[in-house]
């Protein structure tokens, strides 16, 4: 693999976890970070061999040196940062959503194709080992035809409602994940969403606008049927689960857990609680993620998770949330990529 130089932009918790994943792989080079804010992180950069800190992301997008650009920084700013990086001829990995808007969100990708480069969206969980497993079982006909997909995944607590409320909605906030892994699975698109929510957790994530607890049915182009549901709030952990299951069978991936040790005694059968952190679950696939970008990228490959389904997981999200506010199934139009409501 050719060695590729990257820059970083937004230097919050997932910008800062990517950078220690990018250390990791020997052909990247991190040149410089860009941040809002950039004097606390002198001596973390320093640790890290990042030679160049600015508070313009523009000083990477002008740097001839750099080859790809990591857009960590808030939802609201990446459509544009998006727009300038492909202007600028960079290769992108921008994390989801895309942005808030379907039609800002056409509009980057626009810009993406106008100018030839990469654009990867951080769907991590495609990258994670168990549900690349039943992807790859599912495409290679092991279970036959699909008819039922079923996801469950769940925090172990409520985020902060600060962040609640710049978040875009539990649908295109956390579900938006699954939506993407919706299609991943079953390689086919959602033509129908219907969704209930509600506040059963804490009433002020309601007075903020949004719902704590969802379960939302899809149905897909292929005929097959899924339900997903997602609570801000799992007390035993982290809770990740998926199945498909089709005529021949089912595949499954369970949660992953600090061991597999079982043990069974008299009093019951216990074994350990699921991971309880999304950075602890997820560790290997954000790895793998950046990886496989920085291999397409010095290969001249197109990128496995693209800026078409970064769109197509946020029409899923905002037709859910049409779903809610109406009270009736929403259907999505892929020939022209418009919403309409099921009459």
């Amino acid at each position: 693999m050719n060695r590729v130089t990257v820059g970083i932009i937004g230097a919050g918790r997932i910008g800062k976890l990517h950078v220690d994943h990018l250390l990791l792989i020997p052909q990247i080079k991190i040149k410089a970070v860009s941040d809002i804010e950039v004097s606390h992180l002198q001596e973390w950069a320093e640790s890290r061999g990042i030679p160049v800190l600015t508070t313009n992301y523009q000083d990477l997008l002008a740097d001839s040196e750099i080859d790809a650009v990591f857009i960590c920084s808030p939802t609201t700013t990446h459509a544009q940062i998006i727009k300038e990086a492909a202007l600028a001829k960079k290769n992108i990995f921008c994390e989801k959503p895309v942005s808030f808007s379907v039609e800002e969100t056409m509009d980057a990708l626009e810009a993406v194709e106008e100018n030839g480069v990469q654009l990867q969206v951080g769907f991590n969980r495609r990258f994670d080992r168990n549900f690349k497993r039943v992807h790859d079982l599912v495409q290679h006909g092991e279970i036959g035809q699909p008819h039922i997909l079923k996801i469950t995944s769940r925090d172990p607590e409520p985020p902060s409602l600060e962040y609640v409320r710049t978040s875009g909605g539990l649908f295109m906030d956390m579900m938006i994940h699954d939506f993407d892994m919706a299609r991943y699975l079953l390689n086919s698109e959602v033509v129908e969403v219907s969704a209930h929510g509600t506040n059963l957790l804490d009433p002020a994530i309601g007075e903020a606008g949004d719902i704590d607890t969802a379960i939302v049915t899809l149905k897909f182009a292929n005929g097959a049927l899924g339900v997903i549901d997602n609570s801000r709030q799992a007390v035993y952990g982290y809770d990740q689960r998926v199945e498909v299951f089709g005529t021949k069978g089912t595949a499954m991936a369970d949660n992953c857990r600090s061991t597999t040790v079982e043990v069974s005694t008299r009093e019951g059968v216990s074994k350990d609680k699921p991971l309880y952190f999304f950075l602890e679950r997820y560790t290997q696939a954000y790895i793998e993620e950046v990886t496989q970008f920085a291999k397409t990228i010095s290969e001249g490959h197109e990128v496995s998770c693209t800026g078409r389904d970064g769109l197509q997981a946020e029409r899923i999200a905002k037709a859910a949330k049409e779903s809610l506010l109406k009270g009736c199934p929403v259907k999505l139009d892929h020939s022209n990529q418009e919403i309409t409501l099921n009459s």
